[in-house]
């Protein structure tokens, strides 16, 4: 029993909580007793015991300030408090002791609220990894992976280290990590990187990254640091309570001079308490970030939050975040007099055979034409395509080293065709019969459904100039840029270039924020007023770098991200204006005698009631948000 005080004692939340619902109670017998039995006696002890268990909690922070020569809001009310009991006001001085820890533990439990609904966002990933260990698979949690250990990963499962591969073929998805959409091939020998996706095959790697160095563990470290930090608004309302406090001290003072009224000074320090207007930033600041991490959107801070609403330019990376990140068919050419239709089929009937991931995309649209047969025969050729018998034709289907390792010709019209492709940006697939190419198939990455409509939310919401910062060629980049609706296109781009695209917008007097995925677009997001990473899972370096990480890849959240930044700009106005009106009006209550010590001290914490209740409507999605629903993930718009 006595342990189990100790440790409500050593830990604050606690500790409030029973001292208030303690304080509650004495100040509940004692109302009982004088009203319900009139008992008189038993009034002042009853009220003083609940003022010194209130008080308590309060006197440990006061005297906690005063030790660093600050004069805090917990001074004011235990001065006033101890004055009240001085004079025989025992009611006064329990109410205002009893509604200040009310006041504050309420505070407490919406600050972890806010807190909690991220926590939760981020427990909801996967943290599993499979390892071998003695001869024997087991499943352990990502962060009891050993460094060196040997880590499973399975088609299907994203990679819970990083790691070199030391056995085993795969095609791994690495979008997240360096924004390519075509999947890369993996070998003995590979690097692979935490949070990215084998889309087949078995991998053996050798874990060389694990626990707090992976990525989830990384972001989770910087958004709990972001919500302890200030907005600017936030170290402003600091700034002016460290003359506020003393100035209520001399007002007291003086007005007991004056007037020779202990009551009037003890309660003028009570009702001064700036509590409401202290709390008013940064209840909607941890309110903020709390919705904003609710809907997947990580915001790194109170200063990141206020200047996410005030953006007039976005600049974004093209790959993984205007596209889909994964390769669509986008063309079908046909050579040799055959038609597309059977081009396709010779195509889809090898892939069949194999679960690649390029050969996906090619077998749903084959599958859209109607019946699609399976190959008599398959063979695979790593790294280079596929052979695949069927009706009595051999059907090549693969790249040009493929046709080059099966000594098979090009025609003029062929090269033209890829020549063609390659310039669109596309991945170009082969496909021969019997020896003989007979078409061409483009691969691309898509502009993904949602672009646009995000676009359009953006000039909507005062952002006046949409650019796109690409590494692609022109062709490719003009294509998603019409199909999306940027206003400006810049193509061929390296890091250094993207960097001084966004200095350069900078300086026309433009508040820029950019939007990318991967290494390369660090130093653009490092030099952007407001930088915004795409995918949980991305590039380590572009997550470390932005104000601003994405849980998924939906564009729809970086309009949501302005609009709650709005929300919460003005939440916190409402929440000045209710703070200073109630201290303004019971001090006029106060000199005018309409307002007591009690009295003053409730409406003091129902004001900070209302603030805090007036915040957390931050962490309530508005109605008109769950009405609008996005653009149906699976529907691609064609460059």
């Amino acid at each position: 029993m006595f342990s189990a005080i100790m440790d409500i004692y050593r830990h604050p939340a606690s500790r409030r909580k029973w001292l208030t619902i303690a304080s509650g109670v004495f100040i509940t017998i004692a109302l009982v007793a004088w009203y319900g039995f009139g008992l008189a006696a038993p009034w002042a002890p009853l009220m003083t015991i609940a003022a010194v268990l209130a008080g308590y909690d309060i006197a440990l922070r006061a005297w906690a300030s005063l030790r660093l020569r600050i004069l805090s809001i917990e001074l004011l009310v235990i001065v006033a408090a101890i004055g009240a009991l001085f004079i025989n006001n025992h009611w006064e001085s329990a109410a205002v002791t009893f509604l200040f820890m009310l006041g504050a533990w309420l505070e407490t439990r919406t600050m972890s609220r806010t807190r909690g609904a991220l926590k939760a966002l981020i427990d909801a990933a996967p943290v599993t990894a499979t390892v071998l260990r003695d001869g024997r698979t087991i499943e352990v949690a990502a962060h009891e992976v050993q460094l060196g250990e040997t880590v499973l990963v399975k088609a299907g499962e994203r990679l819970p280290v990083d790691g070199e591969v030391i056995e085993g073929t795969a095609a791994v998805n690495e979008a997240s990590i360096t924004g390519e959409p075509i999947p890369a091939e993996k070998s003995p020998g590979s690097r692979v990187f935490a949070g990215t996706l084998a889309e087949n095959g078995l991998l053996h790697l050798r874990a060389t990254g694990v626990g707090a160095d992976t990525t989830l563990a990384r972001i989770i470290t910087r958004v709990e640091k972001a919500q302890e930090a200030k907005a600017p608004a936030q170290r402003m309302i600091e700034s002016f309570g460290r003359w506020y406090t003393p100035g209520v001290f001399v007002m007291a003072i003086v007005s007991y001079i004056v007037t020779r009224n202990v009551e009037l000074a003890l309660t003028l320090l009570v009702v001064s308490c700036p509590g409401a207007l202290v709390i008013s930033t940064p209840v909607s600041v941890v309110a903020g970030i709390g919705r904003a991490a609710r809907a997947g959107i990580l915001i790194k801070g109170g200063e990141h939050l206020e200047n996410a609403g005030r953006i007039t330019a976005l600049a974004f990376d093209k790959t993984g975040t205007l596209t889909e990140g994964q390769p669509r068919l986008a063309e079908v050419v046909a050579l040799a007099g055959q038609s597309k239709d059977d081009v396709l089929l010779w195509a889809a009937i090898a892939e069949t055979g194999s679960n690649h991931p390029l050969g996906r995309p090619i077998i749903e649209a084959a599958q859209a034409q109607g019946h699609l047969p399976t190959a008599e025969s398959l063979e695979e050729i790593a790294g280079m395509g596929l052979i695949a018998r069927h009706d009595g034709y051999e059907i090549a289907v693969g790249s040009h080293r493929l046709f080059d390792h099966l000594g098979i010709g090009f025609s003029a019209e062929a090269k033209d065709g890829i020549a063609r492709l390659h310039g669109l940006g596309h991945t170009v697939v082969i496909v021969a019969r019997n020896g003989e190419v007979v078409g061409l198939l483009g691969l691309a990455d898509m502009a993904r459904a949602s672009a646009r409509s995000m676009i359009d939310r953006l000039h909507a919401l005062g952002v006046r100039r949409v650019v796109m910062l690409t590494g692609d060629q022109r062709p490719a980049a003009e294509a998603i840029a019409k199909a999306v609706g940027v206003d400006e296109v810049h193509a061929g781009m390296m890091p250094d270039d993207k960097l001084d695209r966004i200095r350069a917008m900078r300086a026309e007097g433009l508040r820029v924020a950019m939007v990318g995925d991967g290494i390369n677009d660090a130093p653009a997001l490092a030099a952007a007023d407001i930088s915004i990473a795409m995918g949980a899972s991305g590039s380590d370096i572009a997550i470390e770098t932005a104000d601003i990480a994405l849980m998924t890849d939906d564009l729809g959240k970086i309009a949501e991200a302005m609009e709650i930044s709005r929300a919460t700009l003005t939440n916190m106005r409402q929440n000045l204006v209710i703070a200073v009106l109630t201290v303004i009006g019971l001090l006029i209550g106060v000199y005018t005698g309409t307002i007591h010590m009690a009295g003053g001290m409730l409406v003091h914490q129902l004001s900070v009631l209302v603030v805090i209740l007036n915040g957390m409507r931050l962490l309530r999605v508005p109605k008109a948000a769950r009405a609008r629903v996005a653009v149906v993930r699976g529907e691609r718009v064609a460059p």
